[in-house]
């Protein structure tokens, strides 16, 4: 329970459907919402307890998330949080101490079949299936999402019907250690390296000005570039060089991406092609596309139609219809 109202919302319903329940808050580094949870468990009268997860956290997502800006990348470490921390490490504690299974607000379903654990996106705007695909089949099979159904508004009326002051808490949108969602400045401070200035380069190599620090800039970004007489996209961070590469209308778009990390739901790693839907970051559209293995734990998909921003290190989250049937990590463009 982070004290919000989705969390709330879904001990609401769990103990409706007749489940033995304790609310639990994880000390990872934004604590602020113990106080509320705490609140939320007493007012429903269940157990509520605290976690201390921090250094798991700064380990397994904010560590990673700093290389992975140093490297030139954009992570998401919402995608970490859920793999390593909330199904990982908060799940081998709560079947250490006697619990059956984790559940969460998120808004997403789970079903059965040929002895797997399914992962469907939920049929609302709020379906959060993408920061979940890298879910095992063992961590999967111990979740419980009670909201898979509902709308946010669902879920506010819930918990407004249950007394809680949580049903009218304002929706976080920044990530949780990133308050103020200035990522240079916290990168800076966390990883005790400022970003230093750099080259703004064409793809040719020729300088165009002078950048702010890499962190500043992701794939496809357009505004906060500066005045070139055109309108430049940044296509690339070169962080070896640091240099950060635009190009003219047009560049921001590719034709496919190599993906790496993967994480298969529905079946095991595929031996041959097939037609599916991928989504690119969480609030993207489904994007219709080929998938080739390529031999080496890696894939290739292939667009039906260019997509915008194809950043490294963001999630790939392949979909037939609303089952996810897997996912990885963007390595970097290709070519179709």
């Amino acid at each position: 329970m982070s004290g919000g109202v989705d969390s709330a919302a879904a001990a609401v319903l769990l103990l409706r459907e007749g489940y033995d329940v304790e609310g639990a808050t994880l000390l990872l580094e934004e604590t602020a919402g113990a106080a509320d949870a705490a609140k939320a468990a007493a007012a429903l009268g269940i157990p509520h307890r605290t976690v201390e997860l921090r250094d798991v956290f700064r380990r397994e997502v904010m560590d990673v998330f700093a290389a992975e800006y140093r490297a030139g990348r954009t992570p998401n470490p919402c995608v970490l949080c859920n793999r390593a921390v909330k199904f990982g490490a908060m799940l081998r504690y709560a079947l250490d101490n006697g619990f059956d299974g984790v559940a969460t607000g998120h808004y997403a379903r789970l079903t059965e079949k040929d002895g797997r654990t399914l992962l469907l996106a939920a049929p609302t705007d709020k379906d959060q299936s993408y920061m979940l695909y890298a879910l095992s089949q063992e961590q999967l099979s111990r979740a419980v999402f009670p909201l898979g159904e509902l709308t946010k508004e669902d879920a506010r009326a819930l918990a407004r019907e249950a007394g809680l002051d949580a049903a009218s808490k304002p929706e976080s949108q920044d990530i949780c250690f990133v308050p103020d969602g200035d990522y240079a400045a916290f990168l800076g401070r966390y990883a005790g390296e400022p970003f230093t200035p750099g080259d703004f380069v064409d793809g040719d190599g020729n300088v165009l000005g002078r950048h702010g620090g890499l962190a500043r800039y992701t794939v496809g970004q357009r505004k906060g570039l500066g005045s070139f007489g055109r309108p430049m996209y940044v296509t690339a961070l070169d962080a070896a060089r640091n240099r950060v590469v635009l190009g003219p209308e047009g560049s921001q778009y590719s034709g496919g991406a190599i993906i790496s990390s993967l994480n298969w739901i529905a079946f095991g790693a595929p031996l041959a092609p097939f037609s599916c839907t991928v989504k690119l970051r969480y609030r993207a559209k489904p994007a219709a596309c080929t998938v080739e293995p390529l031999g080496d734990g890696r894939v290739l998909a292939r667009f039906d139609e260019p997509q915008r921003a194809v950043t490294p290190g963001q999630s790939a989250v392949f979909y037939d219809g609303a089952l996810v049937l897997g996912g990885g990590v963007i390595d970097r463009p290709a070519a179709p």
